[in-house]
């Protein structure tokens, strides 16, 4: 489990146009916004998506690096890429499943055809946001089970305003006996 203040897991990927990604030299001002979604074949990732990329610019005027990535192939992230139309949001791929448990995504197994008509993955990591400070530290997770029912970014954006106004620390940090 990740736990809050805690070092979050390494995360090294490539991405279609911004070089490869490591979260370690990421250096954002205030935080590092991780975006794991599940794939080409999902409809709800591209609406996802499309929202994230209309508010990447709001992430960043607060310090804010954003990424979104899969385990998707290189051909498939630059297929869902293209119909975000969004050059400057960073798209990762080729994330190992091995790397996505670490980080508490769940793993799915292929259902064959989506309803858009494009292949579902053998298997696939659901999807997940983590907000990581400049210090590696995990500073908040969402994880889901399912591709729906993901955290609202204006909402993230609105928590990030106060949490920097307030310098509100990570919560969910206590480990020992209760």
């Amino acid at each position: 489990m990740l736990i809050p203040r805690q070092p979050a897991p390494h995360l090294k990927v490539p991405t279609l146009a911004h070089g490869d990604f490591t979260l370690s030299a990421d250096a954002p001002q205030n935080f590092s916004l991780v975006v794991f979604y599940r794939g080409l074949h999902c409809p709800i990732c591209l609406k996802y998506l499309l929202e994230l990329g209309r508010l990447r610019a709001d992430f960043e005027k607060r310090g804010v690096n954003v990424i979104a990535l899969s385990s998707d192939s290189r051909e498939r992230a630059q297929a869902m890429a293209d119909k975000l139309n969004a050059p400057e949001l960073r798209v990762g791929y080729d994330l190992s499943l091995a790397s996505a448990r670490k980080w508490g995504l769940y793993i799915s197994t292929s259902r064959g055809m989506t309803s858009i008509g494009i292949e579902e993955p053998v298997l696939f990591s659901e999807p997940g946001v983590f907000i990581v400070r400049p210090d590696g530290t995990l500073y908040y997770a969402a994880v889901q089970t399912m591709p729906f029912a993901r955290p609202h970014f204006d909402e993230l954006l609105g928590a990030l305003d106060f949490a920097l106004a307030k310098n509100y620390p990570a919560r969910g940090e206590y480990t020992d006996a209760v």
